[in-house]
């Protein structure tokens, strides 16, 4: 009887899972994070964007040297205890402009970033809930924008309109307003489709009907239902257009229609540098380093996103 009693329970014990674990459920960010960190180079990539952005924040506290400083007792010097990364040939310190022109570099690829996703989410957006007419109009604009070379539309739109906005704004200020809304202007079609197949997707979801059928007015669906889940991508491609906006403002600034000559920036200090390669190397590869490591990183970490963010990976 006792044996019997006995077999009755381990019947009903479940069995169990060779290496199963009694995890804690994870909320989808938390899910997310644990996938980007199983991306390595994601993860190194953001810690030295992370030392990148902290030295160009915390840099003009740390090295006090004035950027315009002239010494031409110390031109064209190398790496050096006094400059660490030398001088250029006026002998101004490369490590302070450098500093200095991270500020702008980094401040102009967040702003365009933040100019095109919005334009682009916004686009994406009422073309994924609209049918017919706005539909095919809204498409019908982004691969107009998609057909156009983007650098001579750069230099064209620059070349037309710095002087009146620098004439509005002041020098500086304008050529930020410029550059930012010139280079946002022309990166938002790439989130403007993705975020059109996502609306198209996640509209016909059954917790978006049901939002429908429960009396959700149709704002209340997007910001509340539809656009929680389409952020993923969009994030990512936020990433990579940060990339591609310091690289179009190092463009713009090494071919002179950028920032005004006064004011270094990566582009600005890669473009006096070219006249003296030969004997000043190390006046190019700094800036060209800088920009090289911040785009490679802000590359892979969006890559660590892609595959974190996406809900079909299983760990």
């Amino acid at each position: 009887m006792a044996g019997s009693t006995h077999a009755s329970l381990s019947a009903k014990a479940p069995a169990a899972v060779p290496g199963a674990r009694k995890g804690r459920r994870f909320s989808p960010w938390q899910e997310a994070w644990r996938r980007f960190r199983r991306h390595k180079m994601a993860l190194f990539s953001a810690f030295a964007l992370f030392l990148v952005v902290f030295g160009v924040l915390a840099g003009p506290f740390l090295w006090r040297v004035p950027i315009n400083e002239i010494d031409f007792a110390a031109k064209l010097q190398g790496p050096s205890w006094a400059h660490p990364m030398g001088t250029d040939d006026l002998g101004q310190d490369l490590l302070s402009r450098l500093i200095y022109g991270g500020r702008i570099s980094i401040a102009v690829g967040v702003a365009a970033m933040i100019v095109a996703i919005f334009v682009g989410m916004l686009v994406g957006a009422l073309a994924g809930m609209a049918s017919g007419g706005l539909d095919a109009a809204l498409m019908w604009l982004t691969d107009l924008f998609l057909s156009l070379p983007q650098l001579p539309l750069l230099l064209l739109v620059i070349y037309l309109f710095r002087e009146p906005v620098k004439g509005v704004l002041g020098v500086e200020g304008g050529a930020f307003i410029l550059i930012v809304g010139v280079i946002g202007a022309t990166r938002w079609m790439a989130a403007a489709r993705l975020v059109r197949a996502q609306f198209l997707s996640l509209r016909e979801k059954e917790f978006v009907e049901a939002a429908r059928a429960l009396g959700a007015s149709r704002m209340r669906q997007v910001m509340m239902h539809i656009l929680p889940n389409a952020l993923g991508p969009v994030i990512v491609v936020a990433t990579i257009d940060i990339a591609a906006a310091i690289i179009a403002e190092s463009t713009l600034s090494f071919l002179g229609l950028g920032f005004p000559s006064d004011v270094p920036t990566w582009g600005s200090v890669l473009r006096d540098a070219k006249d003296y390669l030969d004997i000043a190397p190390h006046w190019a590869l700094f800036p060209g380093g800088l920009i090289f490591i911040t785009v490679l990183a802000i590359n892979f970490i969006g890559d660590g996103l892609r595959d974190a963010l996406d809900p079909r990976r299983v760990l």
